[in-house]
């Protein structure tokens, strides 16, 4: 009778049926998956970064130029990282390759300086430009409150964790709905712009490769303003076990999608030259509201409102993607066993999703992040480098690995070295914040000794540990995985 029991008990588990079983499941086609990348790329970048690439450009021909490069650089870094993303097939984007083509320690600091550093960064700032554009229609000319701001930012942040730990589909939809208005804003703008330069409005642009104010040092920090506005192309990466045939959609999405950005994006400053001098973008805190009511004059109103939906979009692509990378650092060991865990009925990623939450309202309350974009974007490109290097020594060291997408050589190549000049430049641009970030991605190392390479800490302190962790996984009610996704 007990046997009879225990095979019934072995088929029933064996049989349990497909849609109860709890892993992260392939939701995301094609047009999921270019809204993903455009609605990420897209968020506040286009709306402020064109100041600081003209400030540091010193001329309107040389920052459309720098402008231009940047998204041919991006789709470099794009066509590298659809080889990545079909040659391994495990989500987790940077951290997964670099584990897979440097080894662990690499891979680990990766994981360590995104969380805890550069991530939380990036939300910040996104979420506080969302504030800012919601906020100062409503009290212009005057100054908004600082603390409403905040206030705001700190509810397009919550509605975005909500909507992330709710539903994958639900994250999904969000998105596809954003990127659309967000391209609806990008061509508000480039209309006029365009109409303005066919009657004759091309003043600006006469004596445009003026580079008297060009110096050599402030170069990089041009390319770091405009690559700034091009990031998260590689936010697809970070869920590669949940796209739909990702052999096909992987470079299919990423080429259209960098391209139409880079065409939309050198046209969208295109028209910024047209309707305001250098001296008037150089003075704006907002390019858009600017331009909007130079040009918009009916419209201005809405302008902004369509600059805190893009914000939110790219806040949401950010907050969907980044989780699965903590997810997949979890699941391979380097990170606390609880974040590789799944919510039992909502199929979300819930404890890697709500990490992020508190520390990206610590940056918020303090406020002072706006100096972190060369912070952020060191740390990011130096690892994006390491990657692309780590794709060509596995290539070297193991020829006969499938490969369905292969990027030419030259691409990946001059990819590579351009973005390791620009962060060894840098260094010299910036050595305050680029500094920083070396000595916090550095304090990742006695970590990873200590915790992941050999356990080291007393086993008292272990022992608590799983007991918090034991108690969460309850109360979020959360599993492993039931299966394999890769």
């Amino acid at each position: 009778m007990d046997g009879t029991q225990a095979r019934k008990g072995e088929h029933g588990k064996k049989e349990k049926p497909k849609d109860e079983v709890v892993h992260l499941r392939r939701e995301i086609g094609l047009l999921p998956a270019v809204s993903f990348i455009i609605g990420t790329v897209v968020g506040s970048g286009i709306f402020i970064a064109p100041k600081g690439v003209l400030m540091n450009s010193g001329s309107v021909g040389l920052s459309l130029l720098v402008w231009a490069l940047c998204g041919v650089l991006s789709l470099f870094g794009a066509l590298c990282y659809a080889e990545l993303g079909t040659s391994f097939t495990k989500s987790g984007g940077h951290y997964t390759y670099l584990l897979e083509t440097l080894g662990p320690l690499p891979a680990f600091l990766r994981l360590w300086v995104e969380f805890l550093f550069v991530r939380p960064a990036v939300a910040s700032y996104v979420s506080l430009a969302f504030g800012r554009y919601v906020v100062e229609p409503f009290f212009a000319p005057c100054v908004a409150p600082t603390a409403l701001i905040k206030v705001v930012s700190i509810l397009g942040v919550t509605f975005v964790v909500a909507v992330n730990c709710w539903s994958v589909t639900m994250a999904s939809r969000t998105q596809v709905t954003l990127t659309f208005i967000k391209m609806f804003a990008l061509v508000l703008i480039i209309v006029p712009g365009v109409i303005a330069l066919v009657k004759g409005e091309t003043k600006n642009f006469q004596n445009g490769f003026e580079v008297d104010t060009l110096t050599l040092d402030k170069l990089p920090l041009a390319f770091y303003n405009g690559l700034y506005a091009y990031g998260g192309w590689f936010y697809l990466n970070f869920v590669t076990e949940e796209v739909i045939n990702p052999n096909r959609n992987f470079p299919l999405a990423i080429i259209f999608s960098m391209v139409t950005v880079t065409v939309f994006y050198v046209l969208v400053n295109v028209a910024y030259y047209t309707v305001m001098s250098p001296a008037e973008l150089l003075m704006s805190d907002a390019v858009a509201v600017t331009f909007a009511n130079r040009a918009l004059q009916g419209l201005a109103s809405v302008i902004p409102i369509l600059v805190a939906l893009s914000c939110l979009g790219a806040l949401n692509g950010g907050f969907f993607g980044s989780p699965r990378m903590l997810f997949v650092g979890a699941r391979e060991g380097h990170w606390p066993p609880i974040f590789s865990m799944i919510h039992i009925h909502r199929r979300t990623p819930l404890p890697a999703v709500l990490l992020q939450y508190p520390l990206v309202m610590l940056m918020l309350i303090n406020g002072e992040i706006y100096q972190l974009i060369n912070f952020a974007s060191f740390a990011r490109w130096f690892f994006i480098a390491l990657a692309t290097l780590g794709m060509l020594i596995h290539r070297y060291r193991f020829p006969l690995h499938p490969r369905p997408f292969k990027v030419p050589l030259a691409i990946a190549v001059i990819f590579t070295v351009v973005c390791f000049f620009i962060v060894g430049l840098s260094l010299y641009s910036d050595p305050w914040n680029t500094g920083r970030s070396c000595a916090f991605t550095l304090t990742g190392v006695p970590v990873y000794y200590l915790t992941v390479h050999r356990f080291r800490l007393p086993n008292r302190l272990k022992h608590i540990f799983n007991y918090c962790s034991w108690q969460l996984q309850i109360l979020l009610e959360v599993i492993q995985q039931e299966v394999q996704t890769y």
